[in-house]
């Protein structure tokens, strides 16, 4: 008997199968694009703060940079919100703080704050306000 097609079984096990494989590969897939964007937050601090030390440099105050935005605007791509706060007493210093502002980032738990200071201290927290700054801040 010559057949022609698949039969309903065939088909099913084929769907079966590219259910399991979505099934990997999504997730892990939107795991990767949150943290790949990450980038955003840091190079945009890290791009904020070497204009504050610029101005600093010059000015030998954090105050009045006209360089940097020192109300709150968005990152480079736009997946974050930054603010810069400075302080003048008792000495100069300033904080760069980026919050996620659009998803994918909205839902990335693990990176919720990025910091970094006059010092050169980054710091990160998550959802919870726990210490993530290794996870965010580096390669993993």
């Amino acid at each position: 008997m010559n057949k022609n097609g698949f039969s309903l079984i065939e088909l099913m096990i084929t769907v079966a199968i590219v259910g399991i494989l979505a099934a990997i590969a999504i997730p892990s897939y939107n795991a990767y694009v949150k943290r790949a964007n990450r980038t955003d937050a840091t190079r945009t601090l890290t791009s904020d703060a070497q204009a504050l030390e610029r101005c600093y440099s010059q000015a030998f105050t954090y105050a009045g940079c006209a360089s940097v935005n020192m109300g709150p605007a968005n990152s480079a791509q736009g997946y974050y919100t930054v603010t810069i706060t400075v302080t003048t007493t008792p000495t100069a210093s300033y904080s760069v703080t980026a919050v996620p502002r659009i998803a994918p980032q909205t839902a990335d738990t693990s990176c919720q704050s990025f910091t970094l200071n006059n010092a050169g201290t980054q710091s990160a927290q998550n959802g919870g306000g726990t210490d993530t700054t290794q996870t965010c801040w580096g390669s993993t």
